[in-house]
């Protein structure tokens, strides 16, 4: 889970939190999964609307659930590193972040083999020295501007409030797959997604990664 907050601890590379392209575009992401439940339901909903995200894995669910790596990546959505054990990385070496991160990536690369990895989100939003470690691998850090905070359910009606109130032009929205029962996450994204469309936004991508 991650609060909101995308501020590096120290100087790194720029943190991204922008959707590509202008006017009223946003950029779905999730975190904490795969989750063999909600992750399934949220592929489903997600490809009746025609929508792709990013999602940012978690390790240990990764290797729990290769198949349902698969299925993000076949449905085209992007994947993102987001640790190997969900670990506060904020104090750590340059040394001991890389050698999770590389450890994810391999988790990631067993499931998808060749699989594009370009971005990487710190757990808890706790950046630390991860930003430049993520860039020497390859990886653009990745943030948000949005965060609807669905990691306290506080109902489905709630969150597309949050969703539909706090959205900007070019956001990035942080919302979670796994990490716990989703299922209300789920829910608000198959309930917004049509009323957003109605009103002139467009779905996309986070700024490219390189």
């Amino acid at each position: 889970m991650s609060p909101p907050s995308t501020g590096p601890l120290v100087p790194g590379p720029r943190i991204i939190d922008t959707a590509w392209g202008s006017g009223p575009v946003v950029s779905f992401t999730f975190d904490d999964g795969p989750n063999p439940l909600d992750t399934r339901r949220l592929l489903t909903v997600l490809h009746k609307h025609r929508v792709r995200a990013v999602f940012c894995l978690w390790g240990d669910h990764v290797e729990e659930n290769p198949d349902l790596v698969r299925r993000i990546a076949a449905a085209g959505h992007t994947l993102s590193n987001h640790g190997m054990h969900h670990d506060d990385m904020s104090t750590w070496t340059p040394e001991r972040i890389r050698a999770d991160l590389r450890e994810t990536n391999a988790a990631i690369r067993r499931a998808v083999p060749g699989a594009s990895v370009p971005y990487f989100r710190a757990p808890y939003g706790n950046w630390g020295q991860t930003p430049a470690v993520a860039a020497a691998l390859g990886m653009r850090p990745l943030g948000w501007r949005l965060a609807i905070t669905d990691w306290e359910p506080p109902g489905t009606d709630v969150l597309v409030n949050r969703l539909l109130d706090g959205v900007t032009p070019g956001a990035v929205v942080l919302m979670h797959d796994g990490g716990g029962d989703r299922s209300q996450t789920v829910d608000a994204v198959d309930q917004a997604i049509p009323i957003l469309k109605s009103e002139g936004w467009r779905f996309t991508l986070p700024i490219p990664a390189r």
